[in-house]
C-alpha cells in the first residue's frame, strides 16, 4: 500500500519555503521587538490586506493591461490596420507585451514596499538618530528609479518591435519557395 504523498513539492522547495517563513518571522520579531501580539497582528494584517485588498486590485489592473495591450495596433506598410498579434482582447499580443509593464511595475512596487517608511517620511527622526544620515530624497530617488525602469522597458519594447518589423519586411521581400 502506498503512503499518501503530501502536496508540498520537492524537498528543496519545502526547505526553501520553511526558510523563508523563518526569515520573515525573525525579521518581524526583530522589527517589533518586545511586542509578540503586535508581531502576530502585523503578520495576520499583512496577509489579510494582501489577500482581500491588494490581490484583487493588481489582478484587475493586470487584466485591464492585457485587454488594452491586446487592442494595440500597428500600421503595416500596406496601410491597412491590423492587430499586432491575436484576434481579440486578451489575445496573444496582449500577453506578450505585458512583461514590458509588469516587470518594472513589480520592481517599483517592491522598492516602494521596502522603502515605504522612508519614502513616506514616517521614520525620519528614528532614521536620523540611528544612521546619522538625512532621510531626505528617498521619494525623489524612488520616482527616478521607477522612471528609469519604465523607460528602459519602453526602450526594450521599441527595439523588439523594430526588430520584428525588419523581420517581417525581410520575409515579405523573399521570393516564394518553388514547389
Amino acid at each position: 500500500m502506498r503512503r499518501p504523498r503530501l502536496p508540498l513539492g520537492s524537498p528543496f522547495a519545502t526547505l526553501l519555503l520553511a526558510c523563508s517563513f523563518a526569515l520573515a518571522g525573525y525579521a518581524g520579531v526583530r522589527l517589533l521587538e518586545g511586542d509578540p501580539v503586535g508581531v502576530l497582528l502585523w503578520f495576520v494584517g499583512a496577509a489579510l490586506v494582501h489577500d482581500l485588498v491588494l490581490l484583487p486590485l493588481y489582478t484587475a489592473a493586470d487584466q485591464a493591461l492585457v485587454r488594452a495591450l491586446g487592442r494595440v495596433r500597428e500600421v503595416p506598410p500596406s496601410g491597412r490596420t491590423t492587430r499586432l498579434r491575436g484576434h481579440g482582447p486578451g489575445a496573444r499580443g496582449g500577453r506578450e507585451l505585458t512583461g514590458y509593464v509588469r516587470v518594472p511595475a513589480a520592481l517599483s512596487g517592491l522598492l516602494l514596499l521596502v522603502w515605504f517608511p522612508l519614502i513616506s517620511g514616517r521614520v525620519e527622526d528614528r532614521y536620523r538618530a540611528v544612521t546619522g544620515l538625512s532621510p531626505d530624497g528617498f521619494a525623489a530617488r524612488w520616482l527616478l528609479i521607477s522612471a528609469a525602469l519604465f523607460g528602459g522597458s519602453a526602450l526594450l519594447l521599441l527595439l523588439r518591435l523594430r526588430r520584428l518589423r525588419r523581420l517581417r519586411r525581410a520575409t515579405k521581400q523573399r521570393p516564394p519557395a518553388v514547389h
